[in-house]
């Protein structure tokens, strides 16, 4: 037990809190840019409509995507997982290549903590040493009040990145003016709670334990994959007199006050770096006065051996080989889609009839939905091919966006004595924009069919 505690952050059973330094530098501003476009995406796609429909929308109950002008249903759910392994490969590709990429600069867990959470802490709480300073103390009234100010804005900023999550999912207008249903903001309170929990309490935590991209990265890199790394034969040995002449590590240690994880880069990789790049920027502040490069940079094992970084390696080939593969499959799947479905099926309870003016009919059930985000009734016709000289009957269908109808659709043709029992053939279903074919079969009496068969209804 004390061994899993240890584990987990905690010493003695209590636990052993990471009190990241601000910093400032080149990586922390372009971590500041990546940050306000990622939390303006977050809260504003899903305000964004096309033709009065969300810009991207997972609509489950009714198993419909809405995204970028287009309606998706279950039919098209080759499309989804086609672009789902497409991300996972592009992260993968990026990771070969770059690193923890996504953890440093894309993740949510970074975003929010980097960008907003710890503004808050030090707006409440101050620097690093303040807030140390204040936990090691005793329990004023000044204590309890800012750590209770932080905690209610952690919660508000918890409950608006949950609510403007699930906006992904429902009508936002519907979620912010309270007229969602109550899964909806069943969800949001869930969320908001596992949100408050990792940005009050939970933290690097789940970056080092509970985040499976930290367990399988190491299967996605190689010695030329760019990664955070302390450059050993400059820095050693830390410390001495002439250090700060030499250009070595002075011990400063800033760079293991700045992490947000809590390790020591000077140690050689680790899986608990996210690639944030702060002990870069922190290094540098401290170097570049005493007239030195940093002793942190991104580099690559390889080039640590004075070997030069290579592109052309396995991994980032076939992730790539991959990605293409995916995308090319992706654009054919995206030029087949039509903004329709279509379902056939037989009417219940007969196979064929035989009419008065020796005609066979065959009875069917088309079902027709409207994926065309485009406002106005769409018309849409029936016709059949395959089966020379039968009449289509068939009532006429308008359908607006998202509406769905279905209708009887009667197929009568000639009898002919030498005729097949069962003929194959297509229904065209024609709508504004494109159309589909659906296969199906007409069924009459067959060859040499008796007489007495005439006007007489199977079953």
């Amino acid at each position: 037990m004390t061994s899993l505690l240890a584990k987990l952050g905690f010493a003695e059973g209590v636990r052993a809190w990471v009190y990241p330094q601000s910093i400032g530098g080149r990586f922390q501003r372009l971590h500041r840019i990546s940050g306000v476009i990622l939390l303006a995406i977050l809260l504003g796609v899903p305000w964004i409509r096309i033709g009065g429909y969300p810009l991207l929308q997972a609509d489950i109950p009714g198993r419909r995507l809405y995204a970028f002008g287009a309606i998706y249903t279950a039919s098209d759910t080759v499309l989804v997982l086609i672009l789902s392994l497409s991300l996972a490969f592009a992260l993968f590709f990026f990771t070969s290549l770059f690193g923890r990429l996504w953890c440093g600069y894309a993740c949510p867990q970074t975003v929010f903590l980097e960008e907003l959470i710890r503004p808050i802490e030090m707006f409440f709480e101050g620097d690093r040493n303040a807030r140390m300073k204040r936990d090691a103390g005793p329990l004023t009234t000044d204590r309890v009040l800012r750590r209770l100010g932080k905690w209610v804005v952690f919660a508000l900023v918890a409950v608006i990145g949950a609510a403007s999550f699930v906006g992904y999912f429902t009508d936002a207008k519907l979620i912010w003016t309270l007229r969602a249903g109550s899964t909806s903001y069943a969800f949001t309170g869930v969320m908001a709670a596992i949100a408050f929990l990792d940005f009050a309490w939970f933290r690097e935590q789940f970056c080092i334990y509970l985040c499976p991209y930290a367990r399988f990265q190491g299967v996605m890199t190689d010695d030329h994959t760019l990664q955070i790394t302390y450059e050993t034969g400059r820095g050693e040995p830390r410390g001495g007199a002439d250090a700060k002449v030499d250009g070595r590590c002075v011990a400063c240690n800033l760079c293991v006050n700045v992490c947000p994880t809590g390790i020591d880069i000077r140690d050689g990789y680790q899986l608990e770096c996210i690639g944030c790049a702060r002990c870069i920027d922190a290094c540098d502040h401290v170097m570049e006065k005493l007239g030195h490069p940093g002793l942190i940079v991104y580099g690559t094992e390889a080039e640590a051996r004075g070997e030069v970084r290579s592109l052309l390696r396995p991994r980032p080939l076939v992730y790539g080989g991959l990605i293409t593969a995916l995308a090319v499959s992706a654009v054919l799947v995206l030029r087949a889609h039509v903004s329709f479905e279509a379902e056939l099926s037989r009417s219940p309870g007969s196979t064929f009839v035989l009419d008065d003016d020796d005609t066979i009919r065959n009875t069917y059930l088309l079902t027709i939905g409207n994926n065309d985000p485009r406002p106005g009734a769409d018309p849409y016709t029936v016709t059949v091919e395959g089966l020379p000289g039968a009449q289509v009957i068939a009532p006429p269908m308008q359908l607006g966006t998202s509406e769905d109808r279905t209708i009887p659709v009667v197929v009568r043709l000639p009898r002919d004595r030498g005729v097949a029992r069962t003929i194959p053939f297509q229904f065209r279903i024609t709508g504004p924009h494109d159309a589909r074919l659906l296969a199906a079969t007409f069924m009459t009496p067959g060859r040499g069919a008796d007489e007495e068969h005439d006007h007489h209804e199977h079953d």
